[in-house]
C-alpha cells in the first residue's frame, strides 16, 4: 500500500507537517492550499524540503467551486486554475483536487459541469496534470459520489477522473455498488479515506470539520471500501484527509504517527483470513504500579489499606512493595532510579504503569513495533525478571507479561516480608481501570488499544458531569478480563479535567475491584473513607426498581449505588479522592456487564459537591 496523507491533518507549519509526514513513515503529502499560501518560502522551497525527507507531492488541493457557473465568473475560475498550474510546476505535482460546486450561484445543470470539466482537463492534460472531481457532501447539486462519477463519464477526457473520500460517501449514505461495477481503476484519480463516528447530522459541513479521525477510530465502513479497491486490483495511493479538531490541537508528529498506525491497521483488516499471523490475546491484569512518595504516597497507601491491602512483599534488590489480594497485585515503586520515579517527578504519586498478561509476549512485543510504539527496558539485576514494557497512556507505561504455570513474576523478583500474612478481606480481582485523557488523546488512546492490543471498542457514550458533558467508552481484552473505560470531557471542571489539571496529564483516575460482599467491603472501608452519595438517590432508585424499604436502608447507610438490567444486577461504592485518584468496590450479581453507567451522574455529582466542601474548609 502506498500511503499519503493531507497536510490539513495535521498541525503546525508546513515544514513541521512534511518532517512528521516523512518520520511517521508516509510516502507522499497532499499540499493543502492554505498551507502553501501560509508558507514563507516559494513552492520550490517545498519541492526541496519534500525531496530531502524522501516524500512525494502528491497533489495540490482543493481547487473549489470550479464547474458550472455563470459566465463571467467562468472566465474567472479558469484564470484561476491556470495561475495555480504555475504552482503545481514549482511543486513537482501533477495531480489537481477539484470539488463539487458549493455556491449559490452555481448552475443544476450536469452538461454544463460535465463541459466545464472537460475544459479545465484538457487544459491541465498540456502541462502534464490530470484532474479528480470530488462530491462533497455539501455539495450544491452534485453531493453522492455516484453523481459526480456520471459528470466524469459526460466530461468524457482521460485527463479527468473520480475523487474517491470515503467521508462524502459514507456520511451521506452512499453504497458501494457503482464503485464495484462502474468505475474502473484508470478512472479514479485519488483516494482520500477518513472515518467518523456515527452522527445523525444533517449539516454535512460541520461534521465532516469536526468529527473525521483515523480509520479505525470511527464507525464508517472504510475496511468494505478499502476491500473493494483490493478486489479491484488498485494499486495507488491511500491518503489522509482528516478534519478534526483533537488533531489540529495536538502534536503534528504524534497524530502523524497515529495515521500511520492506521495505514498498517487497514493493511492488516484486508489480509485473507487464512494467512492472518495468530493475534497475540492479552488475557488479564498482571499488576498495577504506582509511583509512590511523599505525603501524597502516604495517602495513597492509606486508602489502600484501607481497602483491606497490605504490603506483604518486598522486591530483591529494589526501594519496590507489593500489596497483594487474591489475583490483586499491587507495586509499589520508591526507587529513585526508576521510570516510576520520572513519573513522579512529573505527575506526583499515580499509577505510572499497567502490566497485562499475554498468551504471547514475543508475539506481543513484534506487533507493537510493527505499529510503531515505543519499547522500555528496565534495569533488572542478575537472575531478575526483566519485563517488556511499550508506552502507553500518557506517561505511563505498559508491561506484556507472559504467565508462567510454574511461576509469577512476584515468586522471581519479590520475597515475602517476614510477619506479615497475606490477608484476604474480601476483593478478589480486577474489575476495570478507567483513564481519564485530555480531548487530544481520546480518539488516540481508543486506538492504541485496539490496533496494538487486538481489544473491543464500544462506541462512545456521553455521561453527564454536573460541570458538562464527559465522553466515555471501553477498550475490553477479547476475553472480557480486560476492561478500561477511556473518559474525556472538554468541561474545564468536570471530573476528568480536574484530574487531568491536578496530575498533570492524562492517566488513571479510577481503579475498580471486585468483590463477593459489598456491604462488609464497606464497613470495613469505613464512612470516612467512602463518598457520600445523596439521600435523593435513594428516593429515586426506589422508586425505579421497586426496590423494599429495608435494602434501601441498607444502601443508603453504607452509600452504596445500585443497578439492573435484563442480566443482573450491580453494587457499587467508591471511595474519597486522593490527588484525583479514587477506588471503587463492585458486585455483579448474574451476568450483569455494564459499569452502572446510570448512576455516573451521581458519582459526578458526589465528588464535585465534596471537592468544594473541602475547598470551604481549607480557607
Amino acid at each position: 500500500m502506498k500511503t499519503a496523507i493531507a497536510t490539513v491533518t495535521l498541525s503546525g507549519s508546513l515544514p513541521d507537517k512534511l518532517q512528521a509526514a516523512a518520520d511517521a513513515g508516509f510516502d507522499a503529502v497532499e499540499i493543502f492550499e492554505n498551507d502553501l499560501i501560509q508558507f514563507s518560502g516559494t513552492p520550490r522551497d517545498v519541492r526541496q524540503i519534500a525531496d530531502d525527507l524522501g516524500l512525494h507531492i502528491l497533489a495540490l488541493q482543493p481547487f473549489r467551486d470550479l464547474e458550472a457557473n455563470p459566465g463571467p465568473i467562468r472566465e474567472e475560475k479558469i484564470y484561476y486554475v491556470q495561475r495555480k498550474f504555475e504552482m503545481m510546476h514549482e511543486l513537482g505535482t501533477s495531480r489537481m483536487l477539484c470539488c463539487s460546486n458549493v455556491s449559490p450561484l452555481c448552475i443544476n445543470d450536469p452538461k454544463r459541469a460535465a463541459a466545464d470539466l472537460n475544459h479545465i482537463a484538457e487544459l491541465a492534460a498540456k502541462e502534464g496534470f490530470t484532474v479528480g472531481y470530488e462530491a462533497l457532501a455539501w455539495g450544491r447539486h452534485t453531493a453522492d459520489y455516484e453523481d459526480a462519477w456520471n459528470i466524469v463519464k459526460l466530461a468524457d477526457h482521460p485527463a479527468l477522473g473520480i475523487n474517491l473520500d470515503t467521508f462524502h460517501m459514507f456520511s451521506r449514505g452512499n453504497t458501494l455498488e457503482c464503485l464495484r461495477d462502474e468505475i474502473a481503476n484508470d478512472k479514479i484519480a485519488l483516494v482520500q479515506i477518513a472515518d467518523a463516528p456515527l452522527l445523525q447530522m444533517h449539516d454535512f459541513l460541520q461534521y465532516s470539520r469536526h468529527f473525521r479521525c483515523f480509520p479505525g477510530q470511527g464507525d464508517l465502513p472504510v475496511v468494505e471500501f478499502m476491500q473493494v479497491l483490493k478486489d479491484k486490483g488498485f494499486d495507488d495511493y491511500i491518503s489522509h484527509e482528516i478534519f478534526n479538531d483533537e488533531f489540529r490541537a495536538s502534536s503534528a508528529k504524534e497524530r502523524a504517527v497515529d495515521g500511520m498506525r492506521s495505514m498498517i491497521w487497514l493493511e492488516e483488516q484486508l489480509q485473507p483470513q487464512e494467512s492472518q499471523e495468530a493475534k497475540p490475546e492479552v488475557t488479564d491484569y498482571e499488576f498495577i504500579e504506582f509511583a509512590i512518595e511523599g505525603k501524597e504516597g502516604d495517602k495513597l497507601i492509606m486508602m489502600l489499606e484501607a481497602l483491606g491491602f497490605t504490603e506483604n512483599y518486598r522486591h530483591v534488590s529494589k526501594d519496590v512493595g507489593l500489596m497483594q489480594m487474591n489475583d490483586i497485585n499491587l507495586v509499589l515503586n520508591r526507587e529513585r532510579e526508576s521510570s516510576a520515579h520520572q513519573h513522579y517527578k512529573r505527575h506526583g504519586a499515580s499509577v505510572c504503569a499497567l502490566a497485562f498478561t499475554t498468551n504471547d509476549a514475543n508475539a506481543s512485543l513484534k506487533r507493537a513495533d510493527r505499529y510503531r510504539m515505543r519499547r522500555f527496558s528496565n534495569q533488572a539485576g542478575p537472575g531478575e525478571l526483566n519485563i517488556p514494557a511499550i508506552k502507553g497512556i500518557g506517561d505511563s507505561l505498559v508491561y506484556l507479561v507472559e504467565r508462567s504455570k510454574k511461576f509469577r513474576f512476584f515468586d522471581i523478583d519479590f520475597e515475602q516480608i517476614e510477619g506479615v500474612e497475606t490477608a484476604d478481606l474480601g476483593l478478589k480481582r480486577v474489575d476495570h481501570v478507567a483513564q481519564s485523557v485530555s480531548n487530544t488523546e481520546f480518539l488516540s488512546a481508543s486506538f492504541f488499544y485496539k490496533s496494538v492490543l487486538d481489544f473491543n471498542i464500544d462506541p462512545a457514550q456521553d455521561l453527564p458531569d454536573i460541570y458538562g458533558l464527559v465522553t466515555s467508552r471501553v477498550a475490553s481484552s477479547p476475553n472480557g478480563n480486560v476492561r478500561l473505560p477511556i473518559n474525556m470531557t472538554e468541561a474545564r471542571q468536570a471530573s476528568p479535567q480536574r484530574f487531568i489539571q491536578r496530575s498533570q496529564g492524562s492517566g488513571v483516575q479510577q481503579i475498580a475491584f471486585a468483590c463477593e460482599d459489598i456491604f462488609k467491603m464497606a464497613a470495613q472501608i469505613g464512612e470516612q473513607n467512602i463518598l457520600p452519595i445523596p439521600e435523593n438517590y435513594y428516593r429515586d432508585i426506589e422508586a425505579r426498581f421497586q426496590l423494599p424499604a429495608e435494602q434501601i436502608e441498607k444502601l443508603k447507610a453504607a452509600n452504596i449505588l445500585f443497578d439492573r438490567n435484563d442480566d443482573g444486577e450491580f453494587f457499587h461504592c467508591y471511595t474519597r479522592e486522593v490527588r484525583g485518584v479514587f477506588f471503587e468496590v463492585v458486585q455483579r450479581v448474574g451476568n450483569y456487564q455494564g459499569y452502572g453507567e446510570p448512576n455516573a451522574h451521581i458519582r459526578f455529582a458526589a465528588q464535585a459537591y465534596l471537592n468544594e466542601w473541602n475547598a470551604l474548609l481549607t480557607l
